[in-house]
Order: C-alpha cells, then structure tokens, then sequence
C-alpha cells in the first residue's frame, strides 16, 4: 500500500524563462521607486546647476555681452584678470572676511554648544539659539544697518550714553568688513553651535567619566577629550562656513555696496557687478570660474590637513 501526498504539481519553465530571486525582484522594485522619487531633484539639479556651471566655464573664454553673440578670445579674460587690481583686492577683502567670519563664529559656536551640553538640552534653549538663522539675510542686514547707523541708530546712541563717540560702522574702511562679519556670525553662530552640540551628544559618557576618575579638569578634559573627539564635527562645519563665507554677497548688497572705498567689495559682489551692471558677462564667469577652483582647492586641503575621514574614538 503506498502513501499518496497532497503537494501540488510543480510549473516547468518554457524554454528562455529566468527564475529572478523575490529578493531580487523587491531590490529591482525599490530602485524604479527611488529613481520617481529622485527624478524631480535630479532635473532641479541638472537645470539649476550643471548646465548653468557649464555654460560658465563656457562663456569664461568668450567676450560676451547681452546686447551680442558670445564670441571667443581663448584665455583672454584669465589674462586680464591677472592684471586687474580691482579683482585682486576683493580677493583680500574676501579672505579677510572670511577669516573673521570662521574664527569668531566657530569660537562662539564651540562655547555655545558647550553651555548647552553642560547646563541644559532644553528643546526651547535650542529654538531660541537658532531663531536668528530662521530670518531671511537681507532683513537681518537691514536691521542691523539701521540699529548700526552712525546718526539715529540705538548702538551709537548706547554708545553716547557711556560717553563714548558714535562710530562709522558701515562708513569707516577699518570698521565696515569686521561689522559685515559680525552681522553674520550673530546669524548664522546659532546653527553652527547646533551641529556642535549635535556632535558632542555623540561623545560616549565613560570618556567624561574615565577623565574625572583621573582627576581631569574642565579645562584639561575640553582641550584634550571634547576637541579631538569633535575633530570630524568640526572639520564639516569649517568646510561648510569656509564655502558659504566666500558667497557672501547680499549683507554687502543692502549695507554697503561694496565702499567705502572698495573696503567691502568681495569678490561675489565684484562678480555681480561686472555681470549685471557693465554686462561684462564673460569676464564675471572667468572670475566665478576661478572662485570655484579656489573653493575645491581649499576644500580638499582642510578635509586631508583635518583628517576628515578619522575618528579619535577608532
């Protein structure tokens, strides 16, 4: 007597049918999905980006105006900006404020961030810290060049009542980048003590302990613990203050104009003007062109001098 089974009858494969894992299939299924979800950022990026980074470098070796044909004068535009002293006083400008701008801000950002961590992690502290980067640039630089006016502006009026004369904040060619600067690092500190103090809530809590075992102190324990653990933290957040203070462009627009004097004439000002105001388009994306490679040069030198890539706690 033999035993009979319920199992069904098994489906031959016609001859060129594949079998396709189902985990194969669902990885095929999710790659479609993502690529819809990516389609709309990537035609933003190729439309908003790409083509016009191509059509710069492009237009960087022609003579080109909108009132004609772009028409091409090889490395013409690149000689002329080499014998240009306009161009390479912006570049000081710029350089000077960018220093500024980075030292302060990452020195003011690290005490913030450090306050926070050791006194509270309230959610509302945090709210009010980053309020200022929540409103827009141009009306943080209006504000602050009302509050700054040399005659009727509330700091020199302050500043009277101490017995203290009223400074040219935006009219004095000593005074004018460092106030640019100020300005921004008021709003853009809070953010960067964010990342911080994000990166500090990654430090594990038996590092602290195994210090104040040792008899650490706060001193000691912040120069020798929280800084090298933090190094990749703040690595990212100078390379990202290094390429956005190099843009600065619009606190210049509403304050100053580039004066007195050229004293705040930075090179995305300098690029602008040439662009839109003399329609010198071919020499502005000569600059931008340069301003770029600046940018990626100095990039990839603080990613390989800070050892971006490593971690103390390896």
């Amino acid at each position: 007597m033999t035993a009979t089974t319920n199992a069904p009858p098994t489906r031959k494969r016609s001859h060129g049918e594949s079998a396709a894992p189902p985990g194969k299939r669902r990885s095929l299924g999710d790659l479609k999905v993502a690529m819809i979800f990516l389609a709309p950022a990537t035609l933003g990026f190729v439309v908003f980006y790409i083509w016009p980074t191509l059509r710069g470098a492009y237009l960087s070796f022609t003579e080109y105006s909108l009132l004609s044909a772009p028409k091409f004068n090889g490395l013409a535009n690149y000689e002329r900006m080499v014998q240009d002293s306009f161009f390479w006083n912006a570049l000081v400008v710029t350089v000077e404020y960018v220093v500024i701008n980075i030292g302060v801000q990452t020195v003011l950002a690290v005490a913030i961030a450090m306050v926070m961590y050791r006194l509270t992690k309230s959610i509302t502290v945090r709210a009010i810290i980053l309020a200022p980067y929540l409103v827009a640039n141009v009306v943080v630089a209006l504000v602050w060049y009302w509050m700054l006016d040399f005659q009727v502006g509330i700091v020199n009026q302050g500043l009277g009542w101490l017995g203290i004369d009223p400074v040219a904040f935006f009219g004095d060619s000593h005074w004018a980048i460092p106030t640019v600067a100020g300005i921004n690092v008021w709003r853009h500190m809070g953010y960067t003590a964010l990342l911080v103090f994000a990166g500090l809530q990654m430090i594990p809590a038996y590092v602290y302990e195994a210090a104040e075992v040792d008899g650490s102190t706060e001193w000691k324990t912040f120069w020798r613990i929280t800084l090298p653990l933090l190094r990749p933290v703040l690595v990212m957040v100078l390379v990202v203050t290094m390429i956005g203070s190099f843009q600065i462009f619009d606190t210049v627009a509403v304050t100053t104009q580039g004066g007195p004097i050229n004293a705040t004439r930075v090179i995305y000002y300098y690029i602008y003007e040439r662009a839109f105001t003399r329609f010198d388009f071919g020499y502005a994306s000569a600059m931008a062109l340069v301003l770029f490679a600046i940018l990626a040069i100095v990039s990839l030198v603080q990613l390989r001098l800070l050892r971006a890539k490593e971690s103390d706690l390896a």
